[in-house]
């Protein structure tokens, strides 16, 4: 179904809005210009939506719902083979069963919720071994919360280990997803500790360079805390449509 052109409108608008808020927080935090990509979240969203931002310059995009996302990647391979949408990147954000690795190590580029040995093994072993290495970070659990995945931190240099092993997969980082709050302070604590988990890494010799943190409600204390990726979606796309 074609998009209304006030629909795209307001995605142009609200995608620029996003982008200069990035770039304004890029400055006042002493970090380098363009050091933060935006994660556009599309889903639940019509590829008309992907389509519009694509034209506007955004070429990453997360999805975490498998058969979804799969249909509009079936989709826009039309368009990425006419040359329209040749630099599409898609980025697996969600929680992965097993039974859907094969789909996401063959349609993805980046997977950032990593958590467990066997996914990790699963999507190293059916990467088609004529794409390049899968991009992936592991997710963490980094509040420590009974209702949300991830490995605690005593777990990641473990899971880090392993993944480095892997020939198909190349561990870029680490991805969380705080306790909600709306206070920046307590914000701020729980990114700086994803970033000094990252650190830790590194120190033990991992060059890991992403951390994958911060949405549409704590942008500012994620950037302000090292994020390098940014997840956003109702601030580009509007309110998801109410489940049904």
């Amino acid at each position: 179904m074609p998009e209304n052109s006030e629909q795209i409108s307001q995605i142009k608008a609200n995608l620029n809005q996003v982008l200069e808020n990035l770039r304004m927080l890029e400055e006042q935090y002493q970090r380098p210009a363009n050091s933060v990509q935006l994660l556009a979240v599309s889903k639940t969203k019509p590829i008309e939506d992907i389509c519009t931002a694509y034209a506007c310059g955004q070429h990453h995009f997360g999805e975490s719902y498998v058969q979804e996302a799969l249909e509009k990647i079936k989709k826009l391979k039309i368009e990425q083979s006419n040359i329209k949408m040749s630099k599409l990147y898609w980025h697996f954000i969600g929680p992965i069963q097993k039974n859907k690795t094969r789909a996401i190590t063959e349609n993805f580029q980046w997977v950032h919720s990593v958590e467990r040995l066997v996914i990790a093994q699963r999507l190293n072993d059916q990467r088609p071994s004529s794409l390049p290495p899968l991009q992936v970070c592991i997710q963490v659990n980094i509040d420590n919360e009974a209702s949300k995945a991830g490995v605690i931190s005593e777990d990641i240099q473990s899971l880090a280990e392993y993944l480095s092993k892997l020939k198909h997969i190349k561990l870029r980082g680490l991805m969380a997803i705080p306790k909600a709050s709306s206070d920046i302070h307590q914000q701020r604590k729980s990114f700086a500790n994803l970033r000094e988990q990252l650190e830790h890494l590194n120190q033990s010799g991992f060059e890991l360079d992403t951390l994958s943190m911060g949405m549409s409600g704590d942008l500012e204390a994620a950037i302000a805390e090292g994020a390098t990726i940014v997840r956003v979606g109702t601030a580009i796309f509007g309110k998801r449509p109410p489940k049904t």
